[in-house]
C-alpha cells in the first residue's frame, strides 16, 4: 500500500513514505531534499543516469535536479525525505553562494540518523526549538561529510528564462515569449533548456505551478484560492499533478501540515 505522510516545523517538511506501486513523475523542487532509504531499494532517474538508493542510503537532492522516482521491486520500499529551502540551508551552513552535491548518495551513518532525528521529530510534532536545533546538527553533518559541495553559475539565458517562467505560474505557458526575449527559435530554447537543466521548459513551468500552489496552500490553508491564483482548470487538475510530485492530493496534503 502506497503511503504519503507530511508534517512541517522549523521551516522544513518532512515526508515519511512507503512504496509499492506509486511512480513519481520527471519533476524537480525548489527545495533541497534530503532523505534516508529505511527498507528497500529507491530507484530514479537523475542527471541522466539510473540511481539505486539502497537501506540506509542518504539521497542528496539540489534544487532543480530533475529526477522521476519508484520502488526497484515488488517488496516497496519506506524511506524519510526533508525539504529545505535553499535560504534555510545556507543560512544554518553559513553560506552565501548556493551550494551543490555533486554526489547523488552517500552511506554515512552519522549523517543518515541525523537525518532521521530530525525527520521523525518534525513527523511526531515534537517543539520547534528541538526540530531547529537536530537542523543545525544536520547541517553540521552535511559539512563534514564526503559528499563534496561546489558552487554551479547558471548559464546566463537559461538564469534569464528561468526568472521569466517564475513570473507568470498563474497564467499558461508563452513558450514565443520567451523564445523572443532570448532571440531563440523554439527548437534551439528547448533543446537548451533540457540541456542545462534535465527537464523540458513545460516539465520546468508545470513544477513551478506545483511549487506555488504548495506554497499558497501552506500560506493560506486554501485550496480551492491556489487552483485560482495558480491558472489551474479545476481542483482535479491540480491534484492530478500535486499527485504526481507529491505521492498525495493538494486536499491531503494540506490536512496533514495543519494536523
Amino acid at each position: 500500500m502506497d503511503k504519503f505522510i507530511y508534517k512541517k516545523s522549523a521551516g522544513i517538511t518532512a515526508l515519511s513514505a512507503s512504496m509499492t506501486d506509486f511512480k513519481y513523475k520527471k519533476h524537480a523542487h525548489q527545495e533541497y531534499a534530503i532523505g534516508v532509504t529505511l527498507r528497500g531499494i529507491q530507484r530514479y532517474n537523475m542527471d541522466g543516469g539510473l540511481q539505486l538508493s539502497y537501506q540506509n542510503g542518504v539521497m542528496l537532492f539540489n534544487p532543480e535536479q530533475a529526477h522521476d522516482g519508484m520502488a526497484h521491486d515488488k517488496t516497496g520500499l519506506d524511506y524519510v525525505m526533508l525539504y529545505i529551502e535553499p535560504h534555510l540551508l545556507l543560512d544554518a551552513m553559513e553560506k552565501k553562494d548556493i551550494v551543490r552535491f555533486s554526489t547523488p548518495i552517500v552511506y554515512n551513518q552519522k549523517l543518515e540518523q541525523r537525518i532521521v532525528n530530525l525527520a521523525r521529530a518534525i513527523l511526531s510534532e515534537k517543539d520547534e526549538a528541538l526540530c531547529s536545533e537536530l537542523f543545525v546538527s544536520l547541517t553540521d553533518g552535511l559539512i563534514q561529510t564526503n559528499s563534496s559541495i561546489n558552487n554551479k553559475k547558471d548559464n546566463t539565458l537559461i538564469k534569464k528564462a528561468k526568472d521569466m517562467l517564475h513570473a507568470h505560474f498563474e497564467h499558461v505557458l508563452k513558450l514565443d515569449e520567451i523564445c523572443e526575449e532570448l532571440q531563440l527559435s523554439k527548437f534551439q530554447f528547448i533543446r537548451l533548456f533540457k540541456a542545462h537543466t534535465g527537464i523540458s521548459p513545460y516539465q520546468y513551468f508545470l513544477n513551478g505551478k506545483i511549487e506555488y500552489a504548495k506554497q499558497l496552500i501552506e500560506k493560506n490553508s486554501d485550496v480551492y484560492s491556489a487552483v485560482a491564483e495558480c491558472g489551474f482548470v479545476d481542483l482535479t487538475h491540480l491534484n492530478k499533478h500535486f499527485k504526481g510530485v507529491y505521492g498525495t492530493t493538494a486536499f491531503e496534503y494540506i490536512s496533514q501540515i495543519n494536523g
